[in-house]
C-alpha cells in the first residue's frame, strides 16, 4: 500500500489509529456533505418510499404471483428493499468521481494518509446511509399492510444481508467511479443496479417470464437475495438462496475494493 506524505513529513506509513482515524474523519465528512446537499437527502428518503407506494398500488392490483400464492406486497417488499438501498448506494459512484475531478484530491495528495482511505470513507458513509434509507421503506411497506412473521434472528439475517447488499454496490461503485472520467458517465450505474431487480424473481414471478429472460432471471445475482430475505420476512422455506447470496455478495467486495484502492493510488500519483 502506498501512501503520500506532506512536505516536511517523515516518509513513513501512518499507524493503524492513525489510519483509522483518519477513516473516521473521512466518513464523518462525507456524511456531513450529503446532509448539506438538501435535494439529494430529500431523494434518498422520498423516493423508497415512493417505489413502494407505486408497486402496491399501482402494480399490485394487475400482477399475480404465481405458484408463490404471496399477495403481491409480500412478494413484492423484499425486492423494493434491495432496490431502496442499492439505488442510493450505487450514487457513491458518483461521489468518488466528483472527488476525483474536483480541487480537493490535490489537497489529499499532500496528507500522510493511506491510499485507500478515500474509497473506504464513501463505502463505509454510503453503508451507514442507506441502511436507514432501507429502514423508510420497511417502514412505509408496513404502514400499506406488510406484516412481516420473523424471528429476532430472521430480522439479524435480514439486516445482515441488506448491509452486504448495499456494501458490495459501493464497492462496485467505488471501482465504477474510479474507472470513468466524469461524474455524469458515473450516474449511469444507478441505473445497471436499479435494473437487476427487475430481471429477477422480485418484482414479477421468474416462470411467467419468457425462456431467455427466465434463465437470466433464475441465476443473477439478485434473485438468491430476493428469494432469502422472503424467507426470512415471511417464514418461508430457504433453500440455497442463502449460501448463493452470501458467496456473490463477498465475491463483489472482495474483487472490486482492492481493483478500487488499486485504481485510486494510480490516478492520485500520476
Amino acid at each position: 500500500m502506498t501512501t503520500t506524505t506532506a512536505p516536511g513529513r517523515p516518509d513513513r506509513a501512518p499507524s493503524v489509529a492513525t489510519t483509522l482515524a483518519d477513516l473516521r474523519r473521512l466518513v464523518t465528512r462525507t456524511l456531513r456533505h450529503e446532509a448539506r446537499t438538501l435535494d439529494a437527502l430529500l431523494v434518498n428518503i422520498a423516493l423508497p418510499i415512493l417505489i413502494m407506494i407505486i408497486f402496491v398500488y399501482v402494480f399490485g392490483g394487475a400482477i399475480t404471483t404465481g405458484s408463490s400464492g404471496l399477495a403481491y406486497i409480500d412478494f413484492v417488499v423484499p425486492a423494493v428493499l434491495l432496490m431502496a438501498g442499492g439505488y442510493g448506494a450505487a450514487l457513491s459512484a458518483v461521489n468518488i468521481a466528483e472527488e476525483m475531478t474536483g480541487g480537493m484530491i490535490d489537497r489529499f495528495r499532500t496528507l500522510p494518509i493511506s491510499g485507500w482511505t478515500l474509497p473506504a470513507s464513501h463505502v463505509i458513509a454510503s453503508l451507514l446511509r442507506n441502511v436507514v434509507t432501507t429502514g423508510f421503506a420497511l417502514t412505509a411497506a408496513v404502514l400499506l399492510g406488510f406484516r412481516p412473521d420473523a424471528t429476532a434472528t430472521d430480522w439479524a439475517l435480514v439486516l445482515a444481508l441488506i448491509s452486504g447488499y448495499i456494501l458490495a454496490v459501493s464497492a462496485l461503485a467505488m471501482l465504477w467511479g474510479l474507472l470513468v472520467t466524469s461524474p455524469q458517465a458515473a450516474g449511469a450505474f444507478s441505473f445497471t443496479v436499479i435494473f437487476f431487480p427487475y430481471l429477477s424473481d422480485g418484482v414479477v414471478p421468474a416462470e411467467t417470464m419468457p425462456p431467455l429472460l427466465r434463465g437470466f432471471a433464475e441465476h443473477q445475482p439478485t434473485t438468491p437475495m430476493v428469494e432469502t430475505l422472503r424467507a426470512l420476512l415471511l417464514d418461508r422455506p430457504m433453500g440455497d438462496a442463502g449460501w448463493l447470496s452470501a458467496a456473490w455478495l463477498t465475491a463483489g467486495v472482495v474483487i472490486s475494493m482492492p481493483i478500487a484502492a488499486f485504481l485510486f493510488r494510480r490516478r492520485t500519483t500520476t
